[in-house]
């Protein structure tokens, strides 16, 4: 059976706090369960004030078999900053603009920017798996679309890793391998109704809404939007049409992160779960309501909210 937590972002204390209090010890410099095994969601690094340690304890037990991984769209980032563009000499897949480096320069200060550590840290991250689609249940960092897991076939290989030379593909804006990798690491966006557009949390004017894209009950923009609620009435209450979103199958449980949500956790849908609960957030301000969250599998098809267990 499987515990799944969610995004970590440099919060190893409280990573170490939840596998105790999923039973785990540490056993030879690897958290272990006689009879579980962790899945991570990604979105180890950046933000939090342990970026090395959030690596080391998930690689660790993926290393020794007593976890799983996939790639966040955090991970996915750093490997293209760290990764030269073949077809511009001295230029990178994640440009280095002065904003991407601020979105990443705790993780770069703590590992050292083109260190042995760095270099270390990113070919571990170029293993991890864009998704895993187990006989059991689903795990994907942000968004499970069918049409777009197909559209990124070529471009792994057969365990869900990006091939070496995927990479200039996966980056390259406007295409659909790079459209691809963004909905399923980062969630499906959609544009609001011409006309209409509202302010994110940096006083950007946003054009486009994160979406559910699970759901397809003739809801509105408003209703499936993901935005802070305090920007939530700027969103127009007309109908998404159906053709926007993939929805889901609910053939199996999917579980995600990403979304940075508050509260206590619950879930999306009965075979959906966000185990994301912005424990990023936590010392940048406002602690309340971070946590870093788990949901403790037992091989039920329609998930169960007792079995979310989180630490703060």
């Amino acid at each position: 059976m499987y515990d799944l937590i969610g995004d970590i972002h440099g919060h190893a204390d409280e990573l170490k706090a939840l596998l105790t209090k999923l039973g785990y010890e540490e056993k030879n410099g690897v958290w272990q369960h006689p009879e579980r095994k962790v899945i991570f969601l990604g979105d180890f690094i950046d933000r939090g004030p342990e970026q090395v340690e959030s690596v080391r304890i998930p690689r660790a037990m993926v290393e020794a078999g007593h976890a799983m991984a996939v790639m966040g769209n955090h991970e996915f980032n750093a490997i293209a900053w760290a990764k030269q563009d073949p077809k511009n000499p001295g230029e990178y897949l994640r440009p280095h603009t002065d904003k991407n480096r601020n979105q990443h320069q705790v993780f770069l200060d703590a590992v050292g920017e083109d260190s042995s550590v760095h270099a270390e840290f990113i070919e571990w991250f170029e293993q991890l798996p864009f998704y895993l689609d187990l006989p059991e249940l689903r795990v994907v960092h942000a968004c499970w679309h069918p049409q777009y897991i197909d559209c990124l076939q070529p471009f792994l290989d057969g365990q869900q890793r990006a091939l070496p030379n995927a990479w200039p593909s996966l980056t390259a804006r406007g295409t659909v391998p790079f459209e691809a990798a963004e909905v399923i690491l980062k969630g499906l966006e959609i544009p609001l109704p011409e006309g209409h557009a509202f302010e994110d949390k940096d006083g950007n004017e946003r054009t486009d809404i994160r979406a559910e894209w699970w759901n397809l009950h003739g809801a509105t923009y408003r209703d499936l939007a993901f935005v802070p609620p305090e920007v939530i009435k700027q969103i127009p209450h007309k109908p998404i049409p159906e053709h926007i979103l993939p929805g889901y199958d609910q053939i199996k449980p999917v579980f995600v992160g990403h979304y940075w949500l508050s509260g206590e956790p619950e879930l999306m849908a009965d075979r959906i779960a966000c185990l994301d609960y912005s424990i990023g957030a936590k010392g940048l301000g406002n602690n309340e309501g971070c946590k870093l969250v788990a949901y403790r599998w037992q091989g039920e098809s329609a998930l169960n909210p007792e079995h979310f267990v989180w630490v703060s």
